[in-house]
């Protein structure tokens, strides 16, 4: 399938009925088996990416870093890959629109575009900036605009709803295609916000959020796990890691290690 028609059907499959759900990865191996799982498209976390290079999350693992990530992961899936692409790691739009260009060129089809802390009428102008190096790269990207309102409590209660939805609305007129209210999770919460911002929602995995069916009902249309999937498979290598400290035992170590994927097979073939 062609980078053109990835992106498409990445678009496609934004528009429901059902949630897209995305298990967040972070390298090819992460990859290859949430696509072998099910995934219907691969996306990247931002903070997870950072981790396995030994770096914190925001803005500081280099783009040439990131983009290799993304053409890993492309080299081994067959379904669409879209980037966390953080801020775009610079504020230049020149340079923004260079480095869009390097994570299209590596294979992506999407990215998540986070505004943080910065002023919401500069994240727009980057969202421009963004839409037009994609028109240039010959793709249509799928921009998954990530308004940070609540996940940084930028404000509370109504003020934030508000700030959320005009923040919304403003990416998505500066050429968004979608948008991300990560912190977002009470359900009439994410009801309004899926009335109110013309284009597909997208919410994080959290405590107590609601589950794929219920967020399609809420009017939702994406669904990512974030660095949850990340934390879930080191949770399990630190107990297991742990316990053959502990024992030494060969045998409680490959009975941990049962159902694990067949890489070798999968990268041999």
């Amino acid at each position: 399938m062609s980078q053109t028609a990835k992106a498409e059907l990445f678009r496609q499959l934004h528009q429901g009925p059902d949630v897209l759900v995305l298990p967040n990865a972070w390298d090819a191996a992460s990859a290859a088996v949430v696509a072998d799982a099910g995934a219907k498209a691969i996306a990247t976390s931002s903070a997870a990416v950072a981790w396995v290079h030994g770096q914190p999350d925001g803005d500081i693992l280099a783009v040439e870093t990131t983009c290799a990530v993304v053409a890993a992961i492309a080299a081994v899936v067959d379904v669409p890959v879209s980037c966390d692409f953080e801020g775009g790691f610079t504020d230049d739009l020149d340079q923004l629109q260079r480095n869009v260009g390097q994570v299209i060129q590596a294979g992506a089809v999407g990215i998540n575009f986070e505004d943080g802390g910065r002023d919401p009428q500069l994240h727009a102008a980057k969202i421009a900036a963004v839409r037009k190096a994609a028109g240039q790269a010959g793709v249509p990207l799928f921009i998954n605009a990530r308004a940070d309102v609540y996940l940084r409590r930028l404000a509370e209660g109504e003020a934030a709803e508000a700030e959320a939805i005009a923040r919304g609305k403003l990416y998505v007129s500066a050429g968004a295609d979608g948008v991300f209210v990560p912190g977002a999770v009470d359900p009439e919460l994410i009801r309004r916000l899926a009335a109110a911002i013309p284009a597909p929602l997208n919410i994080l995995a959290r405590p107590g959020a609601p589950d794929a069916a219920a967020l399609a009902a809420l009017g939702a249309r994406r669904l990512s796990a974030g660095s949850a999937t990340f934390n879930a498979a080191y949770a399990a290598l630190a107990r297991t890691a742990a316990a053959f400290l502990a024992s030494g035992s060969s045998t409680e170590l490959m009975a941990a290690a049962e159902g694990a994927p067949a890489l070798q097979k999968r990268f041999s073939t």
